[in-house]
């Protein structure tokens, strides 16, 4: 809501990441109460990018018990982008999730989150100081370790690099076929992705995309990310050629 209005939005953070860094035009896809018709939109697309968000999935979407009262919600989104996210790996579709994107994406495939991390034995709390300016909530506060791969690749060699962290909830159990790339000092999951997906699939539960132009590895991730949208774009356009 915006005043008394609903509005569907995008944080204009993620909108410059996929202009600036992925090379990509971005297009809001709205959540709406009428169901989408999840196969024309996937034939428009190109990639699919699953932005933060101060809500949290349903916990009824992993089987567990109701939220604490005050929890911020949005079951419309819910209700567009799990299945949006079966349907966009099966189709082949280039998919980055980031915070509650990279929780969406873990449900979606059949795994389950805390609902409150800094209540778990063994884990720290990952959440913002929202009293603090914009620039210290979204400063690097930990390092997070990179399994070997892509992520290593795109952090020049190393094996750790420090991020942001703004989550109150995190991956609890991962999905069937997820394979961790990324995880904090305390074990919490920081980043996987789906190794037999047809295409780029993974999502990470930092922020990368907060002032994506200074990070070399934010820069790296979006990059990926656009390109595997243009070998898609590439590959649509010569079918129709044929």
């Amino acid at each position: 809501m915006v005043g008394p209005h609903p509005f569907h939005m995008v944080g204009e953070k993620y909108a410059h990441a996929v202009s600036r860094a992925a090379g990509a035009l971005p297009l809001l896809v709205p959540v709406l109460p009428e169901p989408l018709e999840i196969a024309e939109l996937l034939a428009h697309l190109d990639g699919l990018l699953l932005p933060g968000s101060p809500s949290n999935v349903e916990p009824h979407h992993y089987d567990e018990g109701p939220s604490e009262p005050g929890t911020l919600h949005d079951p419309e989104r819910d209700a567009t982008t799990l299945p949006l996210i079966r349907a966009a790996i099966e189709s082949g579709v280039p998919l980055l999730g980031l915070c509650r994107g990279f929780q969406e994406l873990n449900v979606a495939l059949g795994g389950a989150l805390w609902q409150k991390v800094h209540e778990v034995p063994g884990l720290q709390d990952h959440r913002e100081d929202k009293s603090a300016p914009l620039d210290l909530q979204y400063a690097p506060v930990h390092e997070v370790y990179l399994e070997p791969g892509p992520m290593r690749d795109w952090a020049g060699g190393r094996d750790r690099i420090r991020v942001n962290s703004l989550h109150g909830q995190g991956v609890k159990r991962l999905a069937p076929g997820l394979r961790i790339e990324a995880t904090a000092p305390d074990g919490l999951i920081e980043a996987f992705c789906l190794p037999d997906a047809p295409t780029f699939t993974r999502a990470v539960q930092w922020h990368p995309e907060w002032r994506v132009m200074a990070n070399e590895f934010s820069v790296a991730l979006f990059t990926a990310f656009g390109d595997a949208a243009r070998a898609r774009a590439a590959r649509k356009a010569a079918r129709y050629r044929g």
